[in-house]
Formats: C-alpha cells, sequence, structure tokens
C-alpha cells in the first residue's frame, strides 16, 4: 500500500508545473506539499538539490531569464530551497511592479482597448477632424437600424423609413 501510494506521489512530482498566472509562492506551496508527503512515505532520494532543479524546470516562461540567472549565478548544490523561493519570489514583485507601472502609464496617457491614437485626414470628418487626435474603430461597431458593422445609426445612410436593406456592410 506505502509503496503505490509512493509511486502516485512521485508521478504527481513529476508532472507538476507551475501554472499560468500562480504565484511563485503558492507553486512552492503546491511543491512542498507533495514533497513533504513523499518525505512522509518513505522517499530517500528526493534531496535538496532534486527538488530545486524540478522547480527550475517547471517554472512558467516569464521566468525564463530569472531561471537562466538563477543557475549562472549561484551553485544550486549550496542553494536552499528557501533561499531559491526568496530568489524567485523578489523577481516576481519586481515584474509585477513592472506590469503595475506600465499599466499606469497607460492610463495617465489615455491609451485604452478600443482607441488608436492617429491623424484624421482633412477631407475626412466633420470639420473637426485635427492632427493627434482619437478616433474609435468602428469595424466592431454595429448599427441599430440595418446591424452590419461598421457605423452609427445615426450615420447609416438610409434610416429605418427608407429601409435597412441600403446599409453597406462594413460602413459607408
Amino acid at each position: 500500500m506505502q509503496r503505490a501510494q509512493r509511486q502516485a506521489l512521485q508521478k504527481e512530482f513529476e508532472m507538476l508545473n507551475m501554472k499560468t498566472g500562480e504565484s511563485v509562492t503558492a507553486y512552492f506551496a503546491r511543491m512542498m506539499t507533495v514533497v513533504n508527503k513523499m518525505r512522509l512515505n518513505g522517499a530517500k532520494n528526493l534531496t535538496d538539490l532534486t527538488i530545486i532543479e524540478k522547480i527550475l524546470r517547471s517554472m512558467t516562461s516569464k521566468f525564463d531569464y530569472v531561471v537562466c540567472s538563477i543557475k549562472e549565478s549561484k551553485d544550486l548544490d549550496v542553494i536552499s530551497i528557501d533561499e531559491l523561493q526568496s530568489s524567485l519570489v523578489v523577481h516576481e514583485q519586481r515584474m509585477n511592479a513592472h506590469i503595475i507601472e506600465e499599466h499606469a502609464m497607460k492610463v495617465t496617457t489615455g491609451e485604452s482597448s478600443g482607441w488608436r491614437e492617429g491623424i484624421r485626414g482633412s477631407s475626412r470628418g466633420r470639420g473637426r477632424g485635427g492632427g493627434g487626435r482619437r478616433y474609435l474603430d468602428k469595424s466592431t461597431i454595429e448599427c441599430y437600424y440595418s446591424h452590419r458593422l461598421g457605423h452609427f445609426a445615426y450615420e447609416s445612410p438610409r434610416k429605418e423609413s427608407e429601409g435597412v436593406a441600403n446599409c453597406v456592410e462594413g460602413g459607408e
């Protein structure tokens, strides 16, 4: 019975990978839960080096440069699991801070999905088009009257009274 459980835990250990979006702390908790169960069931060949190598192999791709850096700069025979976790958590916090900073910059500059920066041609628009103005990508807008994409109902060439068949798909 214990041998079968050890084999099941060994397979779980081998199949363990960090999930996309999972934090380093959560992944280490999952890993160490399996490791501790294995050790309680008499796993003898489970060294810290084996665990560290497994962790480094199973991190998500966003940690590739960090893993490479750790392998190059640290002696894996000497580093502890706690030191590895601390190092990865610090890198994760730096990556998250960078993402938050990037998002904040997008918000302050007014970038958002659906809006694009662009210069309207002088012959287009209603006389309000100026250099550097923003415009809405209408390719996903559905006309209320014709139910076709590319324009608003007020821009529809033929309103409800004249029939919706004359609305051109993709705009006017």
